[in-house]
Order: C-alpha cells, then sequence, then structure tokens
C-alpha cells in the first residue's frame, strides 16, 4: 500500500507541474491574442483596398499583363504553406498541410507540377520526415510576423513567377493558411495569389452607381508593374497576420483543454491516493487489534 500512495503522491506532482506550465502558456496566448487581432483589422481594409485596385486596373484596360493574363496552359504551380514553428497548438499545422495536401492531389490530378514553399517548422518537419523537397523555407517569427518577412517572401515569389517554365519557374501561385474567423474557429483556406482572378471591384451593369473612368498616368502597365510587388506582400503580409491570430487562438483553446485535462488527473489521483491511504490506515489498525488480541490470548 505504501509504494501504491507513493505513486499516487508522484503523479499528483507531476500534474499539478504541467498544469503550472500550461496554465502559463494559455495566459501568454491570452495576452498576444487581442493584438494580433488588433493587426489583423488593421491590414485587412489595406489588403482588399489593394487587390480592389489591381482588378480596377485590369478590368478598366485592355493590355496584357502578367499579373492577370491567364497562361495558354500551366506547367508548374507554386503552393505556399503557413504553418507554425512551435507546437502545443492543438490542430494549427495539422489541418493547414492537410488543406495543403488536398490542393496538391487537385493540381496534380490536372497535371500540374508542385513546388512548394514552406513558412514554419511544423511544416518543414513535416516534408523533412516525407522525404520531400521544397524550394525555399522560411523560420522565426510565425506568432509575431514582421513585414520584412512578408517582403523577402514576396521577392522570391515573385521571382520564380517570372522565371521561365524550363528555368524552374512556376505559372501560377497559390498560398494555404488559417483563417482568423473567431477565438473559438479557424478555418483553412486557400487562396490564388497569380495569377489575380480579377472579381473584386468589378460594377454589375444593374448597379445604381455611375460606372467610374479611369485615367492612367503613365500607362497601364507601369502601373501594374508598380502594383504587382504591392500587391503580392500585403496578400502575404495578411495571411501571415491571420495565420499568426489563429496559433494564438489555437494554442489558448489547447492549452486550456490541458489545465482542465490536468485539474482532471489532479482529483482523480486524489481520490485514489485518499482510498490508498484509508486502506493502509484500516490494515494498520486490523494488525494492531490483531496483535493485541494474539497477546490477550497467550497470557491466558
Amino acid at each position: 500500500m505504501g509504494a501504491q500512495l507513493r505513486v499516487y503522491r508522484q503523479k499528483i506532482k507531476s500534474a499539478q507541474t504541467t498544469k503550472k506550465i500550461t496554465r502559463a502558456m494559455e495566459l501568454i496566448s491570452a495576452s498576444r491574442i487581442q493584438k494580433a487581432q488588433a493587426r489583423v483589422a488593421a491590414s485587412t481594409p489595406y489588403s482588399r483596398a489593394v487587390t480592389r485596385a489591381v482588378s480596377a486596373v485590369a478590368t478598366y484596360s485592355n493590355v496584357e499583363h502578367v499579373l492577370t493574363t491567364e497562361p495558354e496552359k500551366i506547367e508548374r504551380a507554386a503552393v505556399v504553406i503557413f504553418a507554425s514553428d512551435r507546437g502545443l497548438a492543438g490542430a494549427f499545422s495539422s489541418q493547414v498541410l492537410r488543406e495543403a495536401e488536398s490542393l496538391s492531389e487537385l493540381l496534380r490530378s490536372q497535371g500540374k507540377e508542385i513546388s512548394y514553399f514552406l513558412i514554419g517548422r511544423k511544416a518543414i518537419a513535416y516534408f523533412a520526415f516525407r522525404n520531400r523537397a521544397s524550394e525555399r523555407v522560411w523560420t522565426g517569427g510565425t506568432d509575431q510576423p514582421q513585414f520584412e518577412t512578408a517582403k523577402e517572401i514576396g521577392e522570391a515569389l515573385l521571382e520564380t513567377f517570372l522565371r521561365d517554365y524550363s528555368d524552374g519557374g512556376v505559372d501560377e501561385i497559390h498560398i494555404v493558411y488559417n483563417r482568423f474567423v473567431s477565438m473559438v474557429t479557424q478555418v483553412p483556406e486557400v487562396v490564388r495569389l497569380l495569377p489575380l482572378e480579377v472579381v473584386e471591384g468589378v460594377e454589375e451593369p444593374g448597379d445604381s452607381k455611375v460606372l467610374p473612368l479611369y485615367e492612367f498616368e503613365p500607362d497601364v502597365e507601369t502601373v501594374l508593374d508598380s502594383l504587382l510587388p504591392v500587391y503580392i506582400e500585403s496578400r502575404l503580409f495578411n495571411a501571415m497576420l491571420q495565420s499568426a491570430a489563429s496559433e494564438h487562438a489555437s494554442r489558448q483553446k489547447a492549452m486550456k483543454s490541458a489545465s482542465d485535462n490536468a485539474d482532471k488527473l489532479i482529483t482523480d489521483y486524489t481520490r485514489l491516493s485518499n482510498n490508498a491511504r484509508q486502506s493502509e490506515i484500516t490494515q494498520q489498525i486490523s494488525e494492531i487489534v490483531g496483535g493485541a488480541d494474539a497477546l490477550s490470548s497467550a497470557k491466558k
């Protein structure tokens, strides 16, 4: 009984230590989620405005540009995966990797080759474990994104997109990330970054508003060339911010669940420890009583 009691007490102590860690991580994520949400709210309108501006330029001009022109045949596609650097975030990384696998199967069924660009150590470890190659990787700061990182990723993607297929270039770019909906819901989302699907900023003929007139200076090609890197960087940075907010929310939820489970373990092992202690006391009393009876019988 004594050995069993020591085991229960050791497990209680271990669960209490685990609870302290998970509770601390939960509080850290809770403190960071507010700032992450604010950054997403500040970035999203700008990203939408840039996309709408590019769509407007493409819609009200007849020029063919690499930004909006669909290739006759798409040979290779780039898939950019936004995962996390650290674990203990529930299904955050696994659900975005599953979405990327589904996208990859779809692209392969269409006869396209795939080049992967990975953000986050979890995505890198996933590909390394399966001996799968990737073009470029970025690590560090997935929970606190910096615009310089988005700019670096954008330059690498744009350089690959403008390169010929024979030189390892790609014809289209997809990004896969977790979109922040609420503290409870984070949805994996796939967006085709390039070529741009001109759907935003297009007024229907039945709209009551007067259709705008656009003038381009110096010319449409120069405007699109200037907007191209801005569009890519803004969309990538917004995806990084959405992913960071989703990571904090997912980690807070996972750590709260872990803390609750630790509480349950402590309660269960405390009950078992009390039962074992009571059984030990009962056994000791029984042995004392039995010994006393034996001594009384011997004296008689």
